[in-house]
């Protein structure tokens, strides 16, 4: 099969496309025909930093596609069956292998590519804002990097949900189109002092709830815009900041933060997240939740799609397509 690979750590460049072999579903497993690969923030991290388990490497953990071949003790699923899938590392590849327990069934009437936007964004999304963050109706959120594929869902799930919604970005045109999604207030970073425009629209009292995917200075921001027992959803570290973020004026506030990462909880709580997953796929099949694709590289521009996201200008999720 044909695959995105990299040999060594490094940026865009280090990807190369080229033929692997075949990988064959274990016990438990199932073997994707891959439609769409939804490119993680996780994926390009990965890339830069993390040690590759394998000599070439395929990084990525979520894609959808057709079943092809089912591991030993698989009942769950059928060859033929439509699903979208999270796994370890291998779905920027024309095949992927993914346990059973983690590859959900696609209905009929949803494009295989918007279902390739759903697992990890909107399960991320919806453990940021409720599990964690406790998010009641009539509260107040507070959703940085608003236009990625976690704050787009984010954005959605929190107005669908009885809150106030106020969301950074860093382009006007960004903050716009975010409204047609729920967004009820838009700041924009680069020209506004985010802490300032939270506490003129909150007067004075800040939010309830914050949805941090950027970590670092950013996180400090998030903490002197929370209200009195405000809370945290920590997601990630998009800022790429070098230096830890103080978040000592927590405690004078008796607010909390909580580290999310829905891989994990996957992992360790598949009794909540599957049918938790399950709804929200149903959700977007029914038009309730909205799928925003950016844009479509073919799977050799690889390197172009991870590039595209690193440059900031992404609204929504980007796609792969073998």
């Amino acid at each position: 099969m044909k695959a995105a690979v990299y040999y060594e750590n490094g940026g865009p460049e280090v990807l190369r496309y080229e033929d692997v072999p075949d990988p064959q579903p274990g016990p438990g497993e199932v073997l994707l025909r891959v439609a769409a690969v939804g490119v993680q923030g996780g994926d390009l991290l990965h890339r830069q930093l993390a040690p590759l388990k394998s000599t070439p490497h395929v990084v990525g953990y979520q894609a959808s596609g057709t079943v092809v071949a089912l591991g030993e003790g698989v009942t769950s699923l059928a060859e033929g069956d439509r699903v979208v899938a999270f796994m370890q590392s291998g779905s920027h590849a024309e095949l992927a292998v993914a346990q059973a327990g983690n590859a959900y069934r696609v209905p009929e009437n949803l494009d295989l590519k918007l279902a390739a936007g759903i697992p990890v964004e909107f399960g991320t999304a919806d453990d940021c804002l409720f599990e964690f963050g406790g998010l009641q109706a009539g509260e107040t959120v507070l959703i940085q990097a608003a236009a990625g594929g976690v704050g787009l869902a984010a954005v959605q799930l929190a107005k669908a949900a009885g809150a106030t919604v106020i969301g950074t970005a860093s382009q006007p045109d960004k903050l716009e189109r975010l409204a047609q999604y729920g967004l009820d207030h838009a700041i924009n970073y680069r020209t506004e002092d985010v802490v300032t425009r939270v506490m003129e629209l909150t007067g004075g009292r800040g939010v309830d709830v914050v949805v941090d995917p950027v970590g670092g200075r950013t996180l400090e921001g998030s903490v002197a815009a929370l209200a009195y027992r405000g809370r945290i959803s920590w997601v990630g570290q998009a800022g790429r900041d070098a230096q830890p973020p103080n978040i000592g004026p927590l405690m004078f506030k008796n607010a909390s933060i909580n580290g999310v990462y829905f891989g994990g909880e996957m992992a360790h709580n598949p009794a909540r997240t599957r049918p938790l997953v399950e709804g929200l796929i149903a959700r977007v099949a029914s038009g309730e939740l909205t799928v925003v694709l950016d844009e479509e590289f073919p799977l050799e521009r690889a390197g172009d799609a991870h590039r595209h996201i690193e440059g900031r200008t992404a609204f929504g999720r980007v796609l792969l397509v073998p």
